[in-house]
């Protein structure tokens, strides 16, 4: 088995100065399973999702209401009214952008930055760092953005609620949770989709108003990203025999008329609801299967035969593997996860022991570049911090081009070295390790002992010969920080 010091960045998120070197990495490894705590301190003041509804569904229904005063129109920068309203309809309509800026600028990123804190500070203090890895592995696989103003609030909720809870259970169990969340369904406008044969798509047609209907968004993902993969045998009318299973999954409180009248009055703002009156009714045939569940069943029946299927198995065996080993995984640990996932029904921790004892893990090569992410993780953690400040962390990571619950798309962040390690990238995080080295105040440490105990196999002669003669504490501790061995997992 590998070094402390190696296994505590290729499985975990970097050694700390003061961490108890065990001998037995992989026993370490083994025994973090039962250690991890999916609800740490961390999280205690974090905001909940009952805070962050509430302000959302209150700043919904006051943008609504300011609709109303200048004509029910959807766009609030339309053209101003002229005429003796039109001083009134040009306060409205300043008046519902005032209140939009200031709920995106103000609570919005608030309940943002305190859980990116929250986030940061539960990976540096965590006694169970391999499975914090696994959370972060699988939050970028279920990857949102917080691109939209709906989900600015609502970007680490999905992380802690439906992430961590089943870090150690069933990939079904986590992806039930997942596409069932409040977050996803808004991200990706389930909770907008209308069967066009449904109660409200008739009712809608027949009054002759604006187009309603059917969105596919996140049938697609769930099948392209979240489970079976590209190119694996699905088509275009499987993805919508699926979006027609999952109409009626919304969001109770934070959806739009005539939505909301049916889907906002069943449970509290920012539950998850199944409004019937919005399900296309029938049965549906996919990838061949056919089902005749109803109602909100019978999309659950659909993500439980998508959870097993072999597709999906050899899709998450294939990531989990790129991210342990490197960009072309090895096709025999590809095939052992696979197996496991499969004949275990997708149970995690089985998945985990795999990778812990793999050969292909274990070796002592360099390992994969790490995102930045994980190096902004591994040095606070390597000087030894164990706070941070919310607002600091969401700086450094946008500077770095990761921020925290934004890839920009639905695939989540790469897990390529070619990504993160170009020239502007390397050069923005010596910038940072000097940051971070002159913050903690490099005279405070022996930067060589802190190096033999975080760096792997105690740092190369050419890495310890450099920070030997660096001009002080401070040039060092940044030497070592951006130090080739350090820059690799």
């Amino acid at each position: 088995m590998i070094d402390f010091a190696t296994a505590s960045a290729r499985f975990g998120l970097g050694a700390r100065p003061d961490d108890i070197r065990v001998s037995d990495t992989r026993r370490d490894l083994v025994d973090q399973l039962s250690r991890y705590d999916s609800r740490p301190a961390a999280f205690a003041s974090a905001p909940t999702r009952a805070t962050v509804a509430t302000g959302l569904a209150d700043y919904l229904e006051q943008t609504r209401a300011y609709r109303q005063q200048v004509g029910n129109k959807a766009d609030l920068a339309a053209p101003m009214a002229t005429g003796a309203n039109g001083a009134a309809t040009r306060e409205s309509v300043h008046q519902a952008l005032k209140t939009s800026r200031k709920y995106a600028g103000d609570t919005a990123r608030a309940e943002y930055i305190a859980l990116v804190g929250a986030r940061a500070n539960s990976a540096l203090q965590t006694l169970a760092p391999f499975v914090e890895r696994m959370v972060h592995f699988w939050a970028n696989h279920f990857a949102i953005s917080i691109d939209k103003l709906q989900i600015i609030g609502m970007g680490g909720l999905l992380e802690i609620e439906a992430i961590r809870p089943h870090v150690l259970g069933t990939f079904r169990e986590m992806l039930y949770a997942v596409e069932t969340h409040p977050a996803m369904l808004l991200y990706l406008d389930q909770a907008q989709s209308i069967g066009p044969n449904s109660h409200v798509g008739l009712t809608v047609a027949a009054r002759g108003r604006r187009k309603v209907g059917l969105n596919e968004n996140l049938a697609r993902e769930i099948m392209e990203l979240h489970t079976l993969g590209v190119r694996t045998g699905y088509t275009q009318a499987d993805v919508i025999e699926f979006a027609r299973a999952m109409t009626g999954w919304s969001v109770a409180g934070l959806v739009r008329a005539p939505m909301a009248k049916f889907a906002g009055a069943d449970g509290p703002s920012g539950a998850f609801v199944f409004a019937a009156p919005l399900h296309e009714p029938g049965e549906r045939t996919i990838m061949g299967h056919r089902y005749r569940e109803a109602g909100e069943a019978q999309a659950r029946a659909v993500l439980s035969d998508l959870a097993t299927s072999p597709a999906t198995a050899n899709h998450v065996a294939t990531k989990l593997a790129r991210h342990f080993t490197g960009d072309t995984p090895p096709p025999a640990l590809i095939a052992r996860l696979s197996t496991s996932f499969l004949s275990t029904g997708g149970d995690l921790p089985a998945l985990y022991r795999i990778l812990i004892d793999a050969p292909e893990v274990n070796h002592l090569g360099a390992g994969k570049f790490k995102t930045p992410w994980d190096w902004s993780i591994s040095a606070l953690r390597a000087v030894g911090t164990r706070h941070v400040e919310g607002q600091a962390v969401a700086g450094l990571m946008g500077q770095l081009g990761q921020p925290v619950w934004k890839p920009g798309s639905p695939a989540g962040f790469d897990d390529f070295d070619a990504s993160w390690a170009g020239p502007d990238a390397l050069m923005r995080r010596v910038e940072a390790a000097s940051r971070i080295a002159t913050r903690v105040g490099g005279a405070a440490f022996d930067v060589r002992t802190v190096a033999a105990n975080v760096l792997p196999r105690g740092g190369s002669p050419a890495t310890l010969m450099a920070i030997g003669r660096a001009e002080g504490p401070v040039e060092g501790l940044s030497l070592m920080l951006v130090s080739p061995e350090f820059m690799r997992r």
